[in-house]
């Protein structure tokens, strides 16, 4: 007799920088979601598929919840909360660093709308004495009916196979959604914008990581073992164009650099990055624009 098959999808919400991303990488393997220590890194939901013999786990990484201050952020905001909708597991994420704060308190109602199993993922549980776990569970658990509770490590990898194993208990009989092989639902293109984004991110400050937008404009395999990638940072005021630069270009050229590596070692193939920068002013805040650059959600 043939075992049955299990699939479903699974989403990963939270506050910002609760740790969703680095879980999603953590299981998937491979980096398929950025990374730093920015808030609002996460902009658009990304699909992370674990394909087993008898199961295939759909994870849904999704942007921070915040209180949004412009369209994008209205955006982000929106994609989250569609997310809860229609899953087999939701995975409510928190910080075990910070505790029970405000934005918790907008998830949690949302959450109790949810008739899908809610588990509480505490991540983080290595930077804290295993003493301070269980005032932590007291602060959440009267607060939504969590089907599980379970102290993780994204980072290290702690009690994430338990994860696994736990989603598995909830999953319908189903069909492979994907192919086998295939660990996104993500384009190259989206992929190469992403990590050009992350330098971004990581080498600069205050408004500049959170007012650029990357694009790919080109794309091309030259020949059998090189890329041609042209992309253009879109920011929002000419002073941060100048920063995104830098002094006689090097800010770009480091951000190029680093951006040029982690795509060459992805795809084992040399990569000809040519990189731009171009203003458009308020971009956040222009629906025509937003849509332009897929913050859209249809």
């Amino acid at each position: 007799m043939t075992e049955e098959h299990h699939s479903g999808f699974v989403t990963i919400i939270g506050r910002p920088n609760v740790g969703k991303s680095t879980l999603m990488n953590q299981i998937i393997g491979e980096k398929i979601s950025i990374i730093s220590d920015k808030i609002q890194t996460t902009r658009h939901t990304i699909h992370g598929i674990v394909s087993e013999e008898d199961s295939q786990i759909i994870f849904i990484d999704t942007p921070g919840i915040h209180k949004p201050k412009h369209r994008l952020g209205d955006f982000m905001v929106d994609v989250s909360i569609q997310s809860l909708e229609d899953v087999d597991v939701v995975l409510f994420m928190i910080n075990a660093k910070e505790g029970y704060g405000k934005g918790d308190e907008f998830i949690l109602e949302k959450l109790k709308k949810v008739s899908s199993p809610v588990f509480l993922l505490i991540n983080k549980v290595d930077l804290i004495h295993p003493d301070q776990l269980f005032p932590i569970i007291d602060q959440y658990k009267d607060k939504c009916d969590f089907e599980e509770v379970i102290p993780i490590s994204a980072l290290n990898g702690n009690n994430v196979g338990n994860l696994i194993s736990l989603i598995k208990k909830h999953l319908p009989v189903g069909p492979k959604y994907y192919d086998e092989e295939q660990i996104t639902d993500k384009t190259e293109t989206f992929l190469y914008s992403e990590l050009i984004r992350e330098k971004v991110l990581i080498h600069t400050k205050e408004e500049v990581p959170h007012s650029i937008n990357v694009m790919i404009e080109k794309m091309e395999e030259r020949s059998h073992n090189r890329i041609y990638i042209q992309a253009v940072i879109i920011t929002e005021r000419k002073s941060q164009k100048g920063i995104l630069i830098g002094k006689q270009g090097s800010m770009l050229k480091k951000i190029g650099q680093e951006a040029r590596n982690e795509i060459e070692t992805m795809t084992d193939k040399k990569v000809y990055l040519d990189l731009w920068v171009k203003v458009q002013k308020d971009w956040r805040n222009r629906q025509s624009l937003l849509m332009q650059y897929g913050f859209n959600n249809e």
